[in-house]
């Protein structure tokens, strides 16, 4: 759908107010500007998504103003399946939506005709005409079947979960890589589910051109449709072949990382669960915060320090969801592996959530498939309860019963996060060699490393250098025999 500045009648500033104005944009930090940038973006209203054509929709961008959900549960509780909806309700506003009414179907399993049922789409066909809804929203991954008979019954476009989340990375995607993933990503939900404008795609442009040919026809005898799959199928080609050539950029970097030999973080965590918000608050940085699912797609790396001077890295990594399309778990494998490389996971959990141990379980999961694809052993894991601030007492009673080893904080008003900073010193690998060596002025270099690279415990300076007693990694130790030794 077209996206468009806001714009608003109204005078031009003058010099004084516009140059203030530039002033005070010019020290906003990144992560402000693009909040703000991604705020002035809104969707046109107005547009309507009532279908002449029902085979039509594919060939449409996915336009979401005022929709209607529909969910099937099929196992868990009451809770669990509105907690779910609930879920795909906030999934549609990230999008961009208008969230009217949902409606929820018991059944054993969904229908393999139309997802819900034909007595249950009749009656959201009822629901649509009278909130005067363009778009439903599924609460699961429909087949290519299930979307044409549903959109057949209620006559609006239907879109499934998967859709939805795919838009949603769309938006927010920023990186070149970013986008080369999501594309790669949509492409792949899309090309089982071409269809479009009716008898138009079965019509072949083929064969000899011959009198009613002519430049442009001439070709294998394809149809339209199967043009399209594949010219879909070289664009994927292409954009794989691009995303390794930046996978191999992004390796070279981790291995530069990893060479440094300070110890190595990544933020993991159900989506909105504050993982943006709690690296803000270990490193003072101002990456993107955003009361919205998926806010952050792109990793964000920052250098920061213990409370006794060791420096280690932090990587703040894609929010997880339950039923994560598969596609985007491929498409986004090179930004995973950021897990699998990790010395140490901070699991993140929203504590405020009504269902926090479902959040952990699909997580888990996510995580599973991750390290199991890249056949790598699993980190060690520090779980934060974050948001403890809006959390239900009861809630965090419980988690604190079932999480004896997890740390409870609140990133918003910093309560608890010097304990956790504390926790870190206790988890991280503490240097291996204790060392005490006199260092010429002229190695800054080295001295350097034993500041990045391990804990200082007494320094002094003499004529010949500084004397140094500090504890460092085997490596470093290694190269400073020449100027001292053990301690």
């Amino acid at each position: 759908m077209k996206k468009t500045h806001r714009t608003e009648e109204s005078p031009l500033p003058d010099s004084a107010e516009f140059a203030d104005s530039a002033y005070g944009d010019a020290h906003l930090s990144v992560g402000e500007m693009q909040l703000e940038d991604r705020s002035a973006l809104r969707r046109v209203a107005g547009l309507s998504t009532e279908l002449t054509d029902v085979t039509e929709v594919e060939y449409r961008q996915l336009r979401l103003e005022r929709v209607v959900l529909v969910g099937v549960w099929t196992q868990g509780t009451a809770a669990q399946a509105e907690s779910s909806m609930a879920e795909l309700a906030a999934l549609a506003e990230t999008a961009g939506s208008e969230v009217l009414e949902g409606l929820v179907q018991r059944r054993d399993k969904p229908d393999a005709a139309t997802y819900i049922g034909s007595g249950k789409a009749e009656e959201l066909r009822e629901v649509v005409l009278s909130t005067g809804a363009d778009t439903v929203v599924c609460d699961g991954e429909l087949t290519p079947a299930q979307l044409t008979a549903l959109e057949r019954v209620v006559k609006v476009k239907v879109i499934d979960r998967t859709a939805l989340i795919l838009d949603i990375f769309a938006q927010h995607a920023t990186s070149r890589e970013g986008k080369a993933q999501v594309a790669l990503a949509q492409m792949e939900y899309m090309l089982p589910r071409l269809r479009g404008w009716g008898e138009s795609m079965s019509r072949q442009a083929g064969g000899r051109a011959g009198s009613n040919g002519g430049v442009g026809l001439r070709g294998p005898g394809e149809t339209k449709i199967e043009t399209d799959r594949r010219r879909i199928r070289e664009r994927m080609a292409k954009l794989r072949r691009e995303i390794k050539g930046m996978k191999a950029a992004r390796d070279t970097k981790r291995t530069r990382r990893l060479r440094s030999e300070a110890p190595s973080i990544a933020i993991v965590g159900y989506t909105n669960a504050g993982k943006s918000s709690l690296l803000n608050a270990l490193t003072g940085s101002g990456v993107l915060v955003q009361n919205a699912l998926f806010a952050t797609l792109d990793p964000t790396t920052r250098r920061a320090a213990l409370d006794d001077g060791r420096e280690y890295i932090l990587t703040d990594t894609v929010g997880f969801v339950r039923h994560l399309p598969t596609q985007l778990i491929e498409a986004f494998r090179s930004t995973l592996e950021e897990v699998t490389d990790a010395d140490l996971l901070l699991h993140i959990v929203d504590g405020s959530d009504p269902l926090p141990t479902d959040q952990i379980k699909a997580v888990h999961e996510v995580i599973t498939e991750v390290i199991r694809e890249n056949d790598a052993p699993a980190p060690p894991e520090l779980i934060v309860v974050n948001k403890i601030d809006a959390a239900d007492p009861i809630t965090l009673t419980q988690l604190r019963g079932l999480l004896p080893g997890a740390s409870f904080v609140s990133a918003r008003t910093g309560e608890g996060i010097a304990e956790l900073r504390q926790h870190l010193s206790e988890v991280l690998i503490r240097p291996e060699i204790e060392i005490n060596v006199l260092l010429p002025y002229t190695r800054g270099d080295l001295m350097a490393r034993i500041h990045s690279d391990g804990q200082i415990l007494d320094s002094s300076h003499g004529e010949d250098g500084t004397r140094v007693h500090a504890r460092v990694p085997v490596a470093l130790a290694s190269a400073l025999v020449q100027y001292g030794g053990s301690a």
